[in-house]
């Protein structure tokens, strides 16, 4: 079984419809994906009618990845099986759909003003998705377009960082209310990508008390030694561990499908599939 439990779509950040993340993930080979965009979950249905309609065999797992910020670190929660209809976890979408449009609004008036560079809102919300989750890689990519920059990755050095004087930090929920949002709407929130976190090792021992039920230990940017770091602090926790691509889109180099090129267990679904079961029965 080939599975990769971390990909994204236009209903975020990545490039591709989830119509073409099925055919990509069937074209690569695999037996079971997650779509885990940013802060939504509107790729489900869609994908998951895609696959009905064309009689396809591939599994969807539901999931979600939700954007937090502590202690000045991107700390990024995925969450899969949620009850998508929790009054709770509805709540805390909403309140971080509202905090990307606050942000990107703020962003746009800074550029015109400091930069000079005028963009409309409506030119950064047509590069996502319908009602789909708006970001940073949409607002540099609108910069690009409208001439301010030559292109996203110097839009990116010029604008969209904390040192920029027209950047602004977006609103979150803490990762503390995201596990346990996700949690009590029955789903499996796991830690994602903790590389990217110096506190990564004292932050799970706090979203623990949470209930956080597993790490992301397979990943693109951890080397085997990371690896071997996250997993042992998830057995140190008894968490599960997960993995993923965390695709967005084809490599730049010679068009690339990078989904599903992260080596990830199959007794990684095993288990994920029998925490479900155990908090279904509980």
């Amino acid at each position: 079984m080939k599975i990769d439990l971390h990909i994204h779509t236009t209903y975020s950040d990545g490039m591709l419809s989830p119509e073409q993340i099925v055919d990509t993930a069937l074209g690569c080979g695999l037996d079971v994906i997650a779509l885990t965009d940013h802060d939504n979950v509107l790729s489900h249905d869609v994908a998951g009618k895609y696959v009905a309609n064309k009689n396809l065999n591939l599994e969807i797992i539901p999931g979600v990845e939700i954007n937090t910020i502590y202690k000045g670190f991107e700390v990024h929660i995925l969450g899969y099986f949620m009850d998508k209809n929790n009054s709770d976890f509805i709540n805390m979408l909403q309140f971080q759909q509202k905090a990307r449009i606050e942000q990107t609004r703020q962003i746009i008036d800074l550029l015109a003003k400091k930069q000079g560079i005028r963009i409309k809102f409506e030119d950064v919300q047509k590069l996502v998705a319908p009602s789909g989750s708006i970001g940073r890689p949409h607002i540099a990519r609108a910069i690009t377009n409208s001439g301010g920059t030559a292109n996203v990755m110097e839009a990116y050095a010029k604008f969209i960082n904390n040192n920029s004087d027209v950047y602004v930090e977006r609103k979150t929920v803490s990762p503390h209310d995201a596990v346990e949002v996700i949690s009590e709407a029955g789903g499996i929130p796991v830690f994602a990508h903790p590389i990217d976190v110096d506190i990564a090792d004292e932050l799970t021992c706090e979203l623990v008390s949470y209930g956080l039920r597993g790490i992301e230990a397979y990943h693109r940017k951890h080397s085997p030694a990371a690896v071997e770091h996250f997993s042992t602090l998830a057995e140190q926790y008894g968490l599960i561990v997960t993995g993923g691509s965390d695709f967005h889109a084809p490599s730049m180099n010679h068009g690339t499908i990078l989904m599903g090129k992260n080596f990830v267990p199959d007794w990684i679904y095993d288990k994920l599939i029998r925490e479900k079961k155990r908090i279904d029965l509980a």
